[in-house]
């Protein structure tokens, strides 16, 4: 078996100390840009790869770091992870994607024992457990550097990325209004999660502007998944003056309403306008091809982990924005 190169072999072939090779690993900034570039030629004639234990070992750092998070979408799950790990690759980090339940009472236990064992070097928390009183409360007890996407509470807390979910459900509203629509269902996302009541809040400012008065009956529960969806559509679709437009709080609850109306021979867009929100793969896989809110996901995610390695000692919050990107399964009534 050929012998793994080390530090030292690096340091020599590039003619300087262990220590600068180090640096430019941890990349610090005060290393020259010729010499960084000589270390660099160097690891990569050798095929140089880091050590991540040996690295800790040497720097107090652990070089990895943990997403924890709480989500019924697989597809919005995808693209945080995807995010987190694309920035996560740029700045040579390893990236531990952590399943958490934010109803069991011992999440707080499950995070310290995740910190305990992999000794991370800070964490992003993802929606809903981005607002759970027990892991912040570790968080910060622990004082590990962390940052939250999406946050409705305790935002002076840490830092954190976030987009508008109030706007952009009143954006969506309106836009349904603005093409004919009075009778306006609006399926809810989980009950843990902030974002819920937001886009709540913006379906009825939208409907109050607009002088539509707020029916309690139209507004149905959803865990933003396919059968929360499905389920609320038939309740909806069996209401003496059903909706002639369903606005779903994320792709899959729209999808699941789309199944139900085709099942019931109901005509998309015709008969019954459907919107989602998130623009997820799957709001192009459905037929007809949903009208969504693009929510900037991958980019949150990104944007989280830069500011987690930036290493802000201020909070610092990112906002990104939202489009509303209109297909085929919206019409006018």
């Amino acid at each position: 078996m050929t012998a793994r190169n080390t530090i030292s072999d690096v340091a020599r072939a590039a003619g300087v100390s262990i220590k600068t090779v180090s640096r430019v690993l941890n990349k610090e900034r005060y290393v020259r840009s010729d010499t960084r570039e000589k270390v660099e030629a160097a690891m990569a004639a050798l095929a140089f790869s880091p050590s991540l234990a040996a690295r800790a070992l040497a720097g107090k750092r652990s070089h990895q770091i943990a997403l924890i998070y709480d989500n019924h979408s697989p597809y919005y799950i995808h693209a945080i992870q995807e995010g987190v790990w694309a920035r996560c690759r740029e700045g040579g980090v390893r990236l531990l994607a952590q399943p958490a339940d934010v109803a069991s009472p011992t999440i707080a236990a499950e995070v310290g024992g995740l910190i305990d064992e992999t000794h991370v070097d800070g964490i992003i928390l993802s929606s809903p457990v981005t607002d759970c009183p027990a892991v912040l409360a570790e968080l910060e007890r622990r004082k590990i550097p962390f940052v939250r996407i999406s946050p409705g509470t305790n935002h002076a807390l840490t830092s954190s990325v976030f987009m508008d979910d109030v706007g952009a459900a009143d954006d969506m509203t309106t836009h349904l209004i603005n093409t004919g629509h009075r009778t306006i269902g609006f399926i809810m996302g989980h009950p843990n999660h902030m974002a819920s009541e937001q886009r709540l809040f913006g379906y009825r400012r939208a409907l109050d502007r607009s002088g539509i008065p707020y029916e309690p009956g139209l507004v149905k529960p959803g865990e933003f998944d396919f059968a929360s969806g499905a389920k609320a559509a038939e309740e909806l679709l069996a209401l003496p003056n059903p909706p002639t437009a369903i606005f779903a709080s994320n792709d899959d609850m729209a999808a699941g309403v789309l199944t139900v109306a085709h099942a019931k021979g109901i005509s998309i867009p015709s008969e019954l306008s459907v919107a989602g929100f998130d623009d997820t793969p799957l709001a192009q896989l459905v037929w007809p091809p949903l009208t969504t809110i693009r929510q900037p996901t991958r980019d949150l995610a990104h944007a989280a982990a830069s500011l987690l390695f930036e290493k802000v000692d201020s909070v610092e919050h990112r906002r990104l924005q939202h489009e509303l990107v209109i297909r085929a399964s919206t019409v006018s009534a």
